[in-house]
């Protein structure tokens, strides 16, 4: 065998050490780690606070409350209870509002009303009296027929109310207030109950006796399902003025007056001188 078989013997086992060598497959695969959809589900998921942008209010949320109140000026309470009355559909909100007269009503609120009537009511038999000062914006409306029935209905509704004493709750003394207060929380029936139901009952109860003595709170004696003050909105809005009920004085026959009881039996005694 030659010198140059013998060298290239010798070289061949170097070639196999040197070819496995670069294998780096396992490399590759791990480059392809950062598979991180998981994550990316967990973030689009995230944001599902749907709920939170439609917080309800009386079966209509307050959102449809708003945009009805930024569009007829009416109060929030009227809005709701329009919207609750067409099952939250705005149109008919709006046109529910414009018949009673509310939507209208609200956005003259703001105007100054001087003129008007001071309208009177006697009741059958003369023993009940009301004067009532009823203003409106101009002294044309004063002569209409409309005001001058609304103002003969204002005081035969005084009449009929004889626990009245306010046109309305915010006319109410917070001295008064305050005594109501002060007689809720001494009811035994509260006794035992935990503060906060306690305070809340003392609240309700509160509400319910100064809506009592207020007028414009007192169910319409002419029509039941209407509160005074919308009986007197809805009267505004046909009127095209604003309408307030200023105040009201009731005169009750003998009112004040300290009766001497008679007492018979002695008075016929002395008739037959027996006494």
């Amino acid at each position: 065998m030659s010198k140059k078989s013998k060298k290239s013997d010798k070289s061949a086992p170097k070639a196999k050490s040197q070819a496995p060598a670069p294998v780096e497959a396992p490399k590759a695969e791990v480059a392809a780690a950062p598979v991180e959809a998981p994550k990316a589900e967990v973030v689009a998921a995230a944001p599902v606070e749907a709920p939170k942008a439609e917080p309800k209010s009386g079966g209509v949320s307050a959102a449809q409350v708003k945009q009805l109140r930024d569009q007829t000026g009416a109060g929030m309470m009227d809005c709701k209870k329009a919207l609750n009355e067409t099952n939250g559909n705005l149109e008919e909100a709006i046109a529910w509002l414009r018949q009673k007269g509310i939507a209208s009503a609200e956005k003259k609120a703001g105007r100054v009303a001087a003129e008007g009537l001071v309208g009177s009511y006697i009741h059958t038999g003369g023993r009940v009296g009301v004067l009532v000062e009823v203003n409106c914006e101009t002294d044309f409306v004063a002569r209409r027929d409309e005001f001058q029935e609304l103002v003969r209905n204002v005081a035969m509704q005084i009449a009929a109310c004889p626990n009245v004493e306010y046109v309305r709750v915010s006319d109410i003394p917070q001295a008064f207030v305050d005594s109501e207060k002060a007689i809720e929380m001494s009811r035994d029936d509260l006794g035992n109950k935990p503060e906060a139901i306690k305070a809340k009952i003392i609240e309700g109860r509160i509400e319910k006796r100064l809506k009592e003595i207020a007028l414009l709170d007192q169910p319409y004696v002419k029509d039941q399902s209407i509160t005074v003050d919308e009986m007197v909105k809805q009267v505004s809005g046909q009127i095209g003025e604003k309408i307030e009920v200023r105040r009201f004085s009731r005169f009750v026959l003998g009112e004040g007056i300290e009766k001497k009881e008679a007492d018979f039996a002695a008075e016929v005694a002395a008739q037959a001188g027996l006494a």
